[in-house]
C-alpha cells in the first residue's frame, strides 16, 4: 500500500474530524461545566480538517 500525498491529507482529515467529535461530545456528555471550551476545540480541529481536505491535489 503505497501513502501518496493524497492519501495522507485524506487520513489525516478524517482523524481530526473524528478527534473534533470527540471532544464536542466530551464536553457535553461529561464536562457540562467546561462545554463551551470544548466545542470550540472541537470546532478548531474541524477548521484544520477542512483546511487538510482542501489541500488535496494542490500540493
Amino acid at each position: 500500500m503505497s501513502l501518496n500525498k493524497n492519501k495522507i491529507f485524506r487520513i489525516a482529515a478524517l482523524i481530526m474530524t473524528l478527534l473534533g467529535t470527540a471532544l464536542i461530545l466530551l464536553g457535553l456528555m461529561k464536562y457540562r461545566e467546561y462545554a463551551i471550551g470544548f466545542s470550540v476545540a472541537g470546532a478548531g480541529f474541524y477548521a484544520i480538517a477542512w483546511a487538510f481536505n482542501a489541500l488535496k491535489g494542490r500540493l
